[in-house]
């Protein structure tokens, strides 16, 4: 068996244990990994945890397990893939963070695999989807980084809810069943919607703003049916470097409260352009959370309309 074994690095601006702090919370990963959908624990104990990823790989979505041992002291993670997707057989490997001065470290990916029947072409793809991610999050794990230690707070998380007098199932169909949105919400022009496999989905759709002008959006997102839709958008308006997105559905005493909730880090660069010069970062950050609440609020609306006419 054909066992390869390869390692990319890069220096960032940041001490070595805030870098190591990023790595080791999972739920950062969508924000500092581009190809990264979502992340859930399975299980955790001191210093072990098996999560379960959802990630691009060479464009395509894929999903797997993870084990990973946490060594806060030595600021090393290794991981290891419990069962891996085709054509990966298996693989594993190690994150290393290493201070180099009080502000700066040097952070070493090492990565160890093996093809499917040892199969060269599987081989290829899997070095090229490696090499690819790699030097992606790499570069994305030193911008975010350094990007956490600048003075102002360009990301924040906000959430809208709708206490619904149904069954939450109802309510998650009516989210799940993006590709029916052209038909059920007013603001959505048109969709293109997959399914790669049970709860992976691909969602791409043509917005209509209040102005009357279109923008399209792609998204991934992974649903846990019936209480939550994970999403990350991947193609971003020009005020936005990241937006990630949950749906939860929670059954409470009278029917389910259905929450809409954003992450998004703004385009500091892009302000000027699209607010006009004078504009600031709280005006960005107002205008961007009205636009997504504005939707939200609008999608959460109708799913109650859904689910109550259902009850």
């Amino acid at each position: 068996m054909t066992t390869r074994q390869v390692e990319h690095e890069i220096t960032v601006g940041a001490p070595a244990a805030a870098v190591y702090r990023l790595i080791a919370d999972v739920e950062n990963w969508p924000r500092i990994f581009p190809p990264t959908i979502y992340v859930d624990h399975v299980e955790r104990s001191a210093g072990e945890e098996r999560i379960r990823i959802w990630a691009t790989a060479n464009g395509e979505a894929k999903n797997w397990t993870s084990r990973r041992t946490l060594d806060p002291d030595g600021l090393r993670i290794t991981f290891r893939q419990e069962v891996s997707a085709p054509p990966v057989a298996a693989m594993g490997g190690a994150w290393v963070i290493e201070p180099l001065s009080d502000g700066s470290a040097r952070i070493r990916l090492l990565h160890d695999y093996r093809a499917v029947d040892d199969d060269p072409a599987g081989l290829r793809w899997i070095d090229e989807a490696v090499d690819r991610n790699s030097r992606a999050e790499l570069a994305a794990l030193k911008t975010n980084v350094e990007l956490a230690h600048a003075a102002e707070d360009v990301t924040f998380s906000f959430e809208d809810t709708v206490q619904i007098a149904g069954s939450s199932k109802d309510a998650f169909d009516f989210v799940d069943e993006a590709g029916l949105w052209a038909e059920r919400l007013p603001h959505v022009a048109s969709v293109r919607f997959t399914e790669h496999s049970p709860g992976l989905q691909t969602l791409e759709m043509d917005t209509l703003a209040k102005d009357g002008s279109t923008h399209t959006t792609k998204s991934y997102r992974v649903t846990f049916p019936h209480h939550r839709i994970a999403y990350k958008q991947v193609t971003l308006p020009a005020l936005m470097t990241l937006h990630t997105g949950l749906w939860t559905f929670t059954e409470n005493g009278s029917g389910v409260a259905a929450t809409s909730q954003h992450t998004v880090t703004l385009n500091t660069e892009n302000i000027a352009r699209v607010l006009g010069p004078d504009a600031t970062v709280a005006d960005a950050r107002a205008y961007v959370q009205g636009a997504l609440s504005t939707n939200s609020r609008a999608t959460l609306g109708h799913a109650k309309d859904h689910a109550e006419k259902r009850r």
